[in-house]
């Protein structure tokens, strides 16, 4: 995990610096990107901080390993649904809800039944039998 806190701790310095110029050049008038490139900073640094708490927990991976060869990752990698419909239910609901919040509140009501009966159906896809709700 050390490139991932790298590249999480190389984003404090450049949303830190980012803050201070557009702080400068709106004349600290424009407070939510001031705020907005703030938090930012602080979100990586959040992250960097629990990737490198995270990592130094837990043994190295073998994309860690300088000398590792590709089939250190061989192995499970999960369970996985090959023809499940239900991610492109979720993405088309999903868009339309952020579409309706945009357009009209009308629309993202609307969506929001289809929404969530697609998160369901997709979190209970493999409930079978005396398992099933």
């Amino acid at each position: 995990m050390k490139t991932e806190v790298k590249v999480f701790a190389a984003l404090i310095p450049f949303f830190g610096v980012m803050t201070v110029i557009y702080a400068y050049f709106t004349n600290f008038s424009e407070w939510v990107g001031i705020i907005g490139f703030f938090l930012t900073m602080l979100f990586a640094a959040w992250v960097a901080a629990y990737l490198w708490l995270v990592g130094r927990k837990t043994d190295p991976r073998p994309e860690d390993d300088m000398q590792g060869e590709i089939a250190d990752l061989s192995g499970d990698y999960g369970h996985f649904t090959p023809y499940s419909w239900w991610p492109l239910w979720l993405g088309l609901s999903s868009a339309i809800v952020v579409l309706g919040i945009g357009v009209g509140w009308w629309l993202a009501v609307a969506a929001a039944p289809f929404l969530v009966i697609s998160i369901v159906g997709w979190t209970f896809e493999h409930f079978r039998g005396e398992g099933a709700i």
